[in-house]
């Protein structure tokens, strides 16, 4: 299934890949890869007992992604380990791990789709036409249910952040 017309890059029409994640529905599964001392996998069932908050963007490598990504890492960082906190890209876990590390991001951990873009065909969120995620967000449960979902409609654009910060405090009290 696709979604053509989903989603705009600087006005252009593009196409998303798959459904959009439903609210009030348990996670899409998925498989992502990040580097800790050598590749590694991580499933969504690896987030279950508490509450997650996931991060989308297209690439790390460009000013909005890293605005996200930082205003992500300060704003739930006073929520420590009361919760999951992750960023997921198609950019190499290497070059995400040398991002998190030059920008000092110690909340998120990154997680990279670029093997099979399983994450981004599962929850709605690949663009055919430029095989990179679209810009979102999601917070999910200690079951591992979604609660909020935002996919911004312009990737271009910063998502809103409030309803999915609202969402997980909600979440932790």
């Amino acid at each position: 299934m696709s979604r053509s017309g989903a989603v705009t890059f600087k006005g252009t029409p593009l196409t998303l890949a798959g459904e959009a994640v439903q609210v009030g529905k348990p996670a899409p599964d998925f498989t992502l890869c990040y580097y800790e001392g050598g590749l590694k996998e991580m499933k969504v069932a690896d987030f279950k007992g508490k509450p997650t908050v996931i991060s989308v963007v297209p690439s790390l490598d460009t000013p909005v992604c890293q605005i996200q990504t930082k205003k992500f890492n300060q704003e739930l960082g006073a929520l420590g380990d009361k919760i999951n906190a992750v960023t997921v890209s198609v950019d190499l876990p290497f070059a995400q791990n040398r991002f998190c590390g030059a920008e000092n991001i110690k909340t998120l951990k990154s997680l990279s789709d670029y093997k099979d873009k399983n994450f981004g065909k599962n929850w709605g969120m690949l663009i055919e036409e430029l095989q990179l995620l679209a810009r979102g967000t999601f917070v999910l449960d200690a079951a591992g249910n979604v609660v909020y979902a935002e996919q911004v409609k312009e990737v271009a654009e910063e998502p809103n952040y409030e309803g999915a910060l609202g969402a997980v405090r909600k979440l932790v009290g």
